[in-house]
């Protein structure tokens, strides 16, 4: 099953980058992943809720015109339910019976994501109720679907 990242932001370290790659090159042999970068919106140093709303209105438009017709969209949420491995790679599995054959992950800026991009996805998911630096989060979200399709064609993972 082929998964695309559509993101805001990018990765800006060497190390967060080559781990990245580290699971692109992974994933290939289950269908792929590719990372789509859209702009961040400019904020001030402390802005307000206007402003911050304002951004995240922005970007989820751009993020809206990018997503697939046909692939089912997930949002990343902290206030999502989290999914245990088992659990996500049996929900891969079942989009694929579904007859899905592209997965759309969206991950939004460090503010979130606007309330149009989440209600417009077919499911949210949280990868865990902590804070994680938001780089971070394409790294972990690159792993637990790596680990979800290794699940799924009964290969062994390091646990």
């Amino acid at each position: 099953m082929k998964c695309t990242v559509y993101c805001t932001g990018s990765l800006k370290e060497t190390y967060w980058r080559d781990a990245e790659k580290e699971y692109i090159k992974r994933m290939s042999r289950f269908g792929g992943w590719t990372v789509v970068e859209l702009p961040e919106e400019r904020l001030p140093e402390n802005p307000s809720q206007k402003e911050i709303d304002t951004a995240l209105t922005k970007e989820g438009e751009r993020l809206l015109k990018r997503l697939p017709a046909n692939a089912y969209t997930i949002a990343l949420c902290v206030e999502a339910k989290p999914l245990s491995s088992e659990q996500l790679a049996k929900k891969v599995a079942e989009i694929a019976l579904a007859g899905k054959s592209e997965i759309a992950l969206i991950i939004g800026s460090s503010h979130g994501l606007a309330p149009q991009v989440k209600n417009a996805c077919q499911m949210r998911l949280s990868i865990s109720p902590m804070t994680f630096p938001h780089q971070l989060m394409r790294v972990l979200l690159a792993e637990q679907f790596y680990r979800a399709h290794k699940i799924n064609a009964n290969e062994s993972y390091h646990k």
